[in-house]
Order: structure tokens, then sequence, then C-alpha cells
């Protein structure tokens, strides 16, 4: 019979999940921070009155820890850096509400643009509702100095021009719409459904070729689209594009071999608002790329 402790622990570890990801961008590192915390509360149980609380802190101070190491690796990653997906089947209508509580990758993205204290204060606060006076604890600050660091985080999310609020059946659509014009070359489709501001993102990993740099602007992006999906895609072989879903939202899971025999494997997802398509997130490094139960 598992221990009170144990019982305890795997009680909030959903939760816990929860806060780590957000945090973090990434489950498998979410999980590790996750069982720290989970190694320091078995030492610690008989002294902790809060269990929520105390678990809390301490996953969050392991984040924060993750985060300023995570700062030193990403600024020499090579091109560009997106969060590892987990890429899941494609739900059923009557499966939205269990989606409703993810976190989108065009959120994650944008997370990624604050610091660590300002991303920590903002996910407790903004996110959990953490009180500031815990959050200060986290960051070893003061109230109002945590309370500046999610003010400043929550005016950076709300400046971003990645805008996400469609739900999954107009990303669906969207997306279905984008795909089948880039690869027909319909300009005028894409412009329809493209926001003039989109981006679009991939991340290769030094390990597949990926651009370096994100592509901004809907005749950019349109063209980009175009030239990979008619030319750099066109001598793939046993080609498969199946729908998805990661974090929730509508993707697109490409796979196929190409003329030199290297397998592809690419995950593309979308940020859609009001119809229109405002960042496109390609994820192809291979070690980024979680297939669930498909």
């Amino acid at each position: 019979m598992p221990s009170t402790t144990a019982v305890d622990f795997e009680a909030q570890r959903p939760y816990l999940m929860a806060v780590a990801y957000r945090m973090l961008g990434n489950r498998s590192e979410a999980e590790d921070a996750v069982q720290e915390a989970w190694l320091r509360y078995a030492q610690h149980r008989d002294e902790i009155r809060d269990v929520r609380g105390w678990l809390t802190t301490v996953t969050a101070r392991i984040c924060l820890d993750q985060l300023n190491s995570a700062r030193v690796r990403r600024a020499a990653y090579p091109g560009q850096w997106l969060p590892a997906y987990v890429v899941d089947p494609d739900a059923d209508p009557a499966d939205h509400a269990e989606l409703a509580d993810q976190v989108s990758v065009a959120l994650l993205v944008v997370l990624e643009r604050l610091t660590p204290e300002q991303r920590v204060a903002f996910v407790l606060h903004d996110a959990f509702g953490v009180p500031f006076d815990e959050v200060a604890e986290v960051l070893d600050t003061t109230p109002a100095a945590a309370r500046q660091h999610a003010s400043r985080a929550r005016r950076a999310v709300a400046a971003g021009t990645i805008r996400h609020t469609a739900g999954l059946a107009e990303q669906r659509k969207v997306l279905t719409a984008f795909l089948s014009a880039a690869q027909s070359g319909d300009m005028r489709t894409l412009a329809a459904v493209l926001a003039p501001d989109v981006v679009t993102i991939g991340d290769g990993g030094g390990v597949v070729r990926t651009a370096l740099n994100p592509v901004v602007g809907a005749d950019k992006v349109a063209r980009f689209w175009v030239g990979l999906l008619q030319n750099k895609l066109a001598d793939l072989t046993e080609a498969t594009v199946d729908p998805v879903l990661v974090n929730g939202s509508a993707a697109m899971l490409l796979r196929g071999i190409r003329a030199d025999g290297e397998r592809l494997l690419a995950v593309l997802t979308v940020a859609v608002d009001q119809g229109r398509i405002t960042g496109l997130f390609n994820q192809q490094n291979p070690e980024k790329v979680l297939l669930g139960d498909l």
C-alpha cells in the first residue's frame, strides 16, 4: 500500500506538472522538476503543513534554476527555438472540454521572450493565482518587485503579435485551407488566411535544415511555404499528412522519405485569430517531437 506521503504527493502531481510545463515549455524537463520536488518533499514531509503551497514554491524554484541555465543553452542553440511537441491523435469534438486547459505553443513562444523572473511571476500569479508574497519568496525578492515582474510579463504577452483565440474547429478549417493553398500555389487564398503580421518559425535543432530566422509578413510567409511545399518536399515518397493535436491546438504531422533516403518528420501547428493565421510553428527537431499514441 502506498505511504501517505506518496499519496499526498501524487494528488498534487497533475497540478505541479501544469505549473512546471508552463514555466519550462518542455514536458520531460517539467517531469524532471516535479520528480526533484518529490525527492525534497519526501525528505521534509513531517515539517510541512501546507502541502500544495510548499510543493508549488519548491517546484517553481527548481524551474527558475532551470530557466536561468536554459538561457545560456538557448543562446547557443542553432537557429530558432520552439517548445518540445507532444503530438496526439486529432480529438473528437466531444473531447474539446478536456483541451480547454492546454497551454498553446503560441503562448509558450511568447513566454520564451520573458526573463526567467517574469515568466515565473506571470505563471504563478496570473495562471495559478499564487499571491505575490509567495511569488516573492520563490524569486527571493519583495512582493512589490514580484508584482512588477508579473506586470511587465503581462504587458509583453498582451503586446505579442502571435494572437491565438480561435476554437479547435476554426483552427482545423484555417490550417487545412492554408496547406491546400500553399500546395497549389493559390496566393489569393493564402492572402485571405494569413494575418498581415504573421510569423513562421522553424526549429531544426541543427539536425534538420530550417530557416535560421523567423519569416515575417503575409507575402513573405506565403512565398516561403509555397516554395517549401512545391519544391523542397516534392521529392518525398511514402508521404503522409495527418491532422493531429499539439497542446490541444490543431496541427499537421508530415512524414515521408526524401530522395536521398533520409526520413522526414515535421509537425506544423498554428495560432489563429479572427479567421487568420498569426503564427506558424514548424517543429522538425526529432529530439523535440514525441508521438503520443500515433
